[in-house]
């Protein structure tokens, strides 16, 4: 019943939107809902959204329900797919397993067929917002300190690398049902770095890589009649665009964010930190000056959360210009439309 009435209300929601935009003025730019699952995903799909508008069409990103207080996917993609979405509706979610399963569950088929439904390709918000390549940048916004002490790309490359052939077992397990035998916590538990050392991370990979092996091998034997399905999830997630290099945009989003590149953050930062005091130390001239420009530095560090949530380097990714292509094609779908 909960479901029928999100349907109903999902249903009769769009039809107000679309009502509202024929009842406007023809000069009046045309509104267009984006429902998303949580708060922090609307700065995230107000960043990809933001660039489509024009002086035809505006967008406001909110959550499914003010009423209920409703968040979630299963709360967005219950009461807005299907005939609920339309021109003037549409559902922004993470893909989380459901662009890997490729329609193979009721949810998946929803995430990546309909017209209306958005996804972000990588698991979640969170891991574009620990997109390597700009992991560096997140750096200097906290610390103030230019200084490369560690090599983010190289290192998640690696990351990946290693824990890739595990993360094959793990779509595989979703796609073929198994899902209770070899969990995402099963999965997040094995790839977890445990110690890590910024300036020595070579044992902590090798220890990865060692527990990650110790895990294969457990599953070829727990599942001696899976090697052909293996090997075809292997060649179908390469195809989808998972490659052993960027394996972490595609593990468990809270995961790579909490346990992997916020722990590397902290102790980068703290390093950062400690080398922009110690200069300030070593160049005042005197207590008074040293004192000043210690309080003036101190209040100007931002918060290492903050800054990852606030992240936009994902912008330069493959996984960001696909979403933005598929918004281009619902708008230039939509302006081909008579309706429209």
């Amino acid at each position: 019943m909960g479901g029928a009435r999100g349907g109903l209300q999902g249903y009769i929601t769009n039809r107000y939107f679309e009502a509202a935009n024929q009842l406007a003025s023809k000069k009046a730019r045309r509104r267009i809902v984006a429902y998303v699952e949580s708060y922090d995903d609307i700065y995230f799909w107000r960043t990809v959204l933001s660039s489509f508008e024009d002086d035809r069409r505006y967008f406001e990103v909110m959550l499914p329900s003010h009423q209920r207080l409703e968040r979630g996917k299963k709360s967005v993609l219950m009461n807005f797919v299907g005939k609920n979405v339309g021109p003037d509706m549409i559902a922004c979610v993470d893909a989380d397993y459901d662009y890997l399963l490729q329609g193979a569950t009721t949810q998946s088929r929803r995430v990546t067929e309909s017209s209306y439904v958005f996804h972000t390709y990588a698991y979640s918000i969170e891991n574009m917002q620990c997109y390597a390549p700009s992991l560096h940048e997140v750096c200097v916004s906290v610390t103030l300190n230019d200084h490369r002490i560690f090599d983010f790309q190289d290192f998640l490359t690696q990351y990946s690398e290693a824990i890739f052939p595990l993360f094959v077992w793990s779509v595989w397990a979703y796609r073929t049902g198994n899902y209770n035998r070899f969990t995402m916590t099963d999965f997040a538990r094995v790839i977890d770095l445990g110690g890590f050392n910024v300036f020595d991370p070579l044992p902590s990979l090798a220890h990865l890589r060692s527990k990650v092996g110790r895990k294969v091998k457990q599953l070829q034997q727990e599942f001696p009649d899976a090697k052909a399905d293996y090997l075809s999830t292997k060649d179908s997630v390469r195809q989808l665009g998972v490659v052993p290099q960027t394996t972490y945009l595609y593990i468990q989003g809270h995961h790579l964010f909490d346990n992997v590149v916020v722990p590397i953050l902290n102790k980068v930062c703290n390093r950062l930190r400690m080398e922009r005091q110690e200069e300030i130390c070593h160049t005042a001239v005197h207590h008074e000056q040293r004192r000043n420009e210690m309080s003036c530095y101190e209040h100007s560090l931002q918060d290492i959360r903050q800054m990852l949530k606030k992240n936009t380097g994902y912008k330069q990714s493959e996984q960001y210009r696909r979403i933005q292509q598929d918004v281009e094609r619902y708008l230039t779908t939509e302006r081909k439309s008579p309706e429209t």
